[in-house]
């Protein structure tokens, strides 16, 4: 154990814990004040640095630092390419895409950005391009930044798991002091929020696809908590196997399922339109990926700021503060790997499949309401957003079949979740060892399992308490995000230090070569009775002699001038 680290991050949960639950409506007004000020007043510097974080995951991928491996020169990557990504996308993506891929382009639909198009059409392209704005490069760029960092400290350098270590070619040895115990315990509080947060969110989407089947009526808090107790029950058996076991085999599971679930609405569903879909959005989403990076909605006064700040500005934030989770459980997981294969692994493959599920659920989702009977919609245009997954199924064949199969890979995204995020926490919290004691993973996995319960209970119909949360998480975001502009700067610095000792290198052995090599011709010479001038006793002279003045053999013959030839 980190004594500096896991005693200052425990004790800042538990005082969260009962501060929110005793004074709950105090800290929702309180947190709320300063996350409208964070989004609401710092909107800019959010837009402008995560749109500077793509550029930099694509300038280190595509540029002259992309042949470095994240391990010694001669390491294999640990997991095969499957396991690998399944792994990372479970971590990074699994359980927001099940609660809003079907949610988040009906909510774009009926409440567009300000500026958007009357007519549905127009609508209906900007719900899934706005859609894949939130879900697309722009999140695993944010991924990229922190696991590339920690990655290459951890695998190239030899360095412990750790955040603080990503930032030693800047800070130097002041990273071993309190500056290193902060960044780690803002990373430790930031991932037990998000991942409780989710645990909180998702229990109450289970419990109303639960409703929906009519095998529960009238879901209360004693049902989501026992929800809780179960998932974190099954993500402290599987944190405790560790990675190469219960977290890559839960992956695994979830992505097998996760793809036949996706497979069955695409079947079911309105196939053709989907596969047009997907193809037609991927092309206006390229089109308009630039202009809506930077957009702040400024040029449509409050109106528009507010929409951006509700929505694209707090996934910022969201994705920041999930940062150190995800990024610190995509390096350990990807020793071996070149920094090209990192990047395009973590962005473009992701990315692709996360477009597809959206395709697939929102596009479905999208034609019943434009071209078919609706009913996803309520009458005053509000979206359910945790139960509209389960009320498109509830339109497409299989019934309780499918909605069972639903809900028990939300529990396995939740549980993958979950364990990842204990294991991280747990390295965190243990000085950074890749393999931390069972006793703490367990401690860990309780805590996050208990938070959730704890702000769950908090409020009278528990969704304000884990707003409340939420808006926590995003308020961590805003110091881990000089974190990363940090890793950014050392990252550049470590890869151009080791450039520059691969150029001096080479340029040694090229020196040592030409100094073989003209050893090797005076050996030869000398061995050949050559004098030290290098002259052959054979040697013709300029007038095409031999040294004793005799012409070459043949030169009285020849029609060619020697001297010329």
């Amino acid at each position: 154990m980190a004594p500096r680290v896991f005693w200052p991050s425990a004790v800042i949960i538990l005082v969260f814990v009962v501060y929110s639950t005793a004074l709950s409506k105090s800290a929702q007004n309180l947190i709320g004040r300063v996350q409208e000020s964070i989004v609401g007043d710092l909107g800019w510097f959010y837009t402008a640095l995560v749109s500077l974080f793509v550029i930099f995951a694509l300038w280190v991928g595509i540029g002259r630092y992309g042949d470095i491996k994240l391990g010694k020169n001669k390491d294999k990557p640990e997991f095969g390419l499957g396991s690998w990504l399944a792994m990372l996308f479970a971590a990074g993506m699994g359980i927001g895409l099940v609660f809003w891929g079907v949610a988040e382009p009906l909510n774009h639909l009926t409440a567009p950005r300000p500026g958007t198009g009357k007519g549905e059409a127009e609508r209906s392209e900007f719900a899934m391009v706005q859609t894949f704005l939130h879900w697309g490069i722009h999140p695993w760029a944010i991924y990229i930044v922190v696991g590339l960092a920690v990655a290459y400290a951890v695998h190239r350098k030899g360095r412990p798991v750790s955040i603080r270590w990503a930032l030693e070619p800047i800070l130097g040895n002041r990273i071993k002091g309190y500056w290193g115990d902060a960044i780690d315990v803002i990373a430790v509080v930031g991932t037990v929020f998000g991942v409780a947060t989710s645990l909180g969110f998702g229990v109450i989407q289970i419990s109303s696809g639960l409703e929906s089947q009519g095998w529960v009526t009238n879901p209360d808090k004693s049902l989501q908590v026992t929800l809780i107790i179960g998932i974190t029950l099954l993500a402290t058996v599987s944190v405790v196997t560790g990675v190469s076991k219960g977290i890559k085999w839960l992956s695994n599971i979830n992505m097998t399922l996760a793809g036949a679930l996706m497979l069955f609405v695409l079947i079911a569903g309105p196939t053709l339109f989907i596969l047009n879909l997907f193809i037609q959005d991927i092309g206006a989403y390229l089109q308009n990926v630039l202009m809506l990076s930077f957009d702040t909605g400024a040029v449509h006064g409050g109106e528009g700021t507010a929409w951006v700040s509700s929505w694209t500005v707090f996934y910022w934030g969201w994705w920041i503060s999930w940062a150190p989770f995800v990024g610190v459980f995509i390096a350990r997981i990807s020793r071996g790997r070149t920094v090209r294969e990192f990047v395009c692994g973590v962005l473009l493959i992701p990315t692709l499949l996360t477009f597809f599920w959206f395709a697939v659920f929102g596009g479905s989702a999208l034609h019943r309401e434009t071209f078919g009977n609706g009913g996803l919609v309520g009458q005053d245009g509000t979206v359910g957003t945790d139960s509209a997954l389960f009320q498109l199924l509830d339109t497409l064949p299989g019934g309780a079949f499918v909605a069972g199969a639903t809900i028990l890979l939300i529990v396995l995204f939740f549980v993958t979740s979950s364990d990842s995020g204990s294991f991280v926490v747990d390295m965190l919290a243990s000085g950074g060892d890749p393999n931390p004691p069972v006793w703490s993973r367990v401690f860990w996995s309780f805590s996050e399992g208990a938070l959730a319960i704890a702000l769950l209970v908090a409020s009278g119909t528990g969704t304000a308490s884990l707003t409340t949360l939420q808006t926590a998480a995003i308020i961590t975001a805003l110091p881990f995000s000089l974190v990363m502009i940090g890793m950014c700067v050392a990252t550049v610095k470590s890869f151009r230090q080791e450039r520059q000792a691969y150029l001096a290198r080479q340029q040694k052995k090229q020196e040592a070569r030409l100094v073989d090599q003209a050893v090797t011709a005076i050996e030869e010479g000398l061995e050949n009775g050559a004098p030290p001038n290098g002259n052959s006793p054979d040697r013709a002279l300029p007038n095409g002699n031999l040294p004793n003045g005799s012409p070459p053999d043949g030169a009285e013959d020849s029609p060619v001038d020697t001297r010329t030839a």
